[in-house]
């Protein structure tokens, strides 16, 4: 069950002003939220699976030590990429917009493709090495579609009016707190 709540919090903070958040509210602005939301869903689902497995044979092989320093360092990393931040490029957003036939199929590859080797993949890969894999995928990708969802909610009702500094900040800060506590963690 810890492994179900860390890795919720982690993918949720993770999926803040990332770029799948941009395109999950483009996609709600051409497609009704629930269609979008499976979709999600779908791609979040299988890519997280293959990131736990990844992570799970990493966990074998490498000592708990190395894996702790490695997770930290990846978490710090993890903290410059969101204060960096992602933007849709014209032609996601093109794309995005102009696809007219089946929602969820649409949805689903791109998100697929867009979350390969994105951050929250990568910070999945390093949460499994650390705890169990069918926790820390129904966490994260139950961490994943929330912050979507909830991109897609704040989206619709807000527009162009949403805090995108102090969202980048926070979720920059939380990587950096994970990641200072888990260098910290193998010598205390």
């Amino acid at each position: 069950m810890e492994a179900f709540w860390i890795s919720l919090a982690v993918i949720f903070v993770a999926e803040l002003g990332d770029k799948s958040q941009l395109m999950a509210m483009t996609f709600a602005t051409r497609f009704k939220p629930w269609p979008v939301l499976a979709g999600i869903t779908l791609a979040t689902a299988v890519v997280h699976l293959v990131s736990v497995a990844v992570g799970r044979l990493v966990g074998e092989v490498l000592p708990l030590t190395a894996i702790s320093i490695v997770a930290g360092i990846a978490f710090l990393g993890f903290a410059l990429w969101t204060l960096r931040g992602d933007e849709l490029t014209e032609e996601e957003s093109s794309r995005a917009q102009r696809t007219t036939r089946n929602a969820i199929i649409a949805v689903t590859v791109a998100f697929f493709l867009s979350e390969l080797g994105d951050k929250t993949m990568l910070a999945t890969i390093t949460l499994a090495t650390q705890h169990g894999w069918l926790g820390t995928w129904i966490g994260s990708t139950v961490g994943m579609v929330a912050a979507d969802a909830l991109a897609i909610v704040v989206g619709r009702m807000l527009g162009k009016h949403l805090p995108e500094k102090a969202i980048k900040y926070g979720a920059a800060a939380a990587f950096a707190v994970f990641g200072v506590i888990l260098l910290v963690e193998p010598f205390v």
